[in-house]
């Protein structure tokens, strides 16, 4: 290949690696969206902060990285992981949920998010719509809420009775070390934040045309119930924390910092190991002399408005 034509393909691939980046930015853009709406007086860009964020991307890109050597050796071995994401409204699972998926395979790595049951799932037994999303093996499935909404929401809002709770807390440790007697490996995560934190997010998805959809009559509720689910979340914590599936605790008042320190306490969970890719080569187009590529038709095109 002329030294040329090289130098034209690595930019070429150089402005490629920078667009798959420029995703990740777009994630920052849109935690930040509520200060830019309200003015660029709002929004620091003070030499510390710059460093600071190029710190946390400098972290997080290395941290994906080895999320997908934790992918290649999870389909290597056969692994299968379960991931619970649990914490009140707003305290950050979706954030590092996407920050761990953003740059895996979605038919290795799929994230379960139950709606509320419909009126057939009621009357079965409450772990049956669960179990359809557990993983085969070389899969990952990470949950963004679980089973315990049993302990959390439902309860709080009286869509279930004491009853079924006692029975839920009797049942659930027995059916986590069911899970783990399988061969999956369950991890389980709870995002605190504190009380003024939640409450300037509420805020700013109430400000914030492109969040205000996040914001749902449930999560009003549950700001008013705050007690409620804090005397719920330690009773959840307390009985259902066991050897075969613990509890970890993220601290999330800090988006940034709850996401780094959840995906390095992740990786340090699973015991994978790099596996050897093979040597990739592209191989050369075939050529026919008589293909002959058609015009599309010009009505079929999207416009080119940008």
């Amino acid at each position: 290949m002329p030294a040329a034509d090289a130098a034209d393909l690595m930019e070429r691939l150089r402005r490629e690696l920078i667009d798959g980046y420029d995703e990740e930015l777009e994630l920052e853009v849109e935690d930040r969206m509520p200060a830019l709406l309200a003015g660029g007086d709002t929004v620091d860009f003070t030499q510390e902060s710059r460093e600071t964020r190029y710190r946390y991307f400098r972290e997080l890109f290395r941290l994906q990285g080895e999320l997908v050597k934790l992918q290649d050796w999870v389909v290597a071995s056969g692994h299968k992981v379960v991931i619970l994401f649990e914490g009140r409204d707003a305290a950050g699972k979706g954030g590092v949920i996407k920050r761990i998926t953003q740059r895996l395979n979605p038919r290795v790595c799929r994230v379960a998010a139950l709606p509320a049951p419909n009126n057939r799932e009621r009357t079965q037994w409450y772990f049956q719509r669960y179990v359809s999303h557990l993983p085969a093996a070389g899969e990952m499935v990470l949950f963004d809420r679980s089973w315990y909404n049993r302990a959390g929401v439902e309860r709080v809002m009286g869509f279930c009775t004491e009853e079924d709770v006692e029975a839920f807390f009797r049942d659930v440790p027995e059916f986590e070390k069911m899970l783990v007697r399988s061969g999956i490996q369950l991890i389980k995560y709870w995002f605190s934040i504190s009380d003024e934190e939640q409450e300037l997010r509420f805020l700013g998805r109430i400000h914030d045309p492109l969040k205000q959809w996040k914001l749902s009559p449930m999560d009003l509720e549950s700001r008013r119930r705050w007690e409620d689910y804090t005397r719920a979340k330690e009773a959840m914590l307390e009985r259902t924390h066991i050897p075969e599936a613990r509890w970890w605790i993220v601290p999330g008042d800090d988006k940034k910092k709850a996401r780094l320190n959840c995906i390095h306490h992740l990786l340090s969970q699973v015991p994978y190991a790099e596996v050897e890719r093979p040597t990739v080569v592209l191989p050369p187009r075939e050529r026919h002399e008589d293909y002959i590529r058609h015009p599309v038709p010009a009505e079929m095109i999207v416009p080119q408005l940008y």
